[in-house]
């Protein structure tokens, strides 16, 4: 599934969230969404446990 499907499926979710449920259920929808991303992109294998822990490398330090 291309990710314009994904953008377009999760838009008419958080659309109809906000329309039915209103502004909570919008948050709620939304919140649980990114959870789900984050999850799914663990479970891909694009993301590393590591990765949320791990501190920045000292050449890539912001001032």
């Amino acid at each position: 599934m291309s990710m314009a499907v994904v953008g377009l499926v999760a838009g008419m979710a958080l659309g109809f969230a906000g329309y039915f449920g209103g502004f909570g259920a919008f948050v709620l929808v939304a919140a649980l969404g990114a959870i789900g991303f984050v999850a799914g992109r663990f479970l891909d294998g694009d993301l590393e446990a590591g990765d949320f822990f791990r501190g920045r490398e000292r050449g890539d330090r912001r001032r």
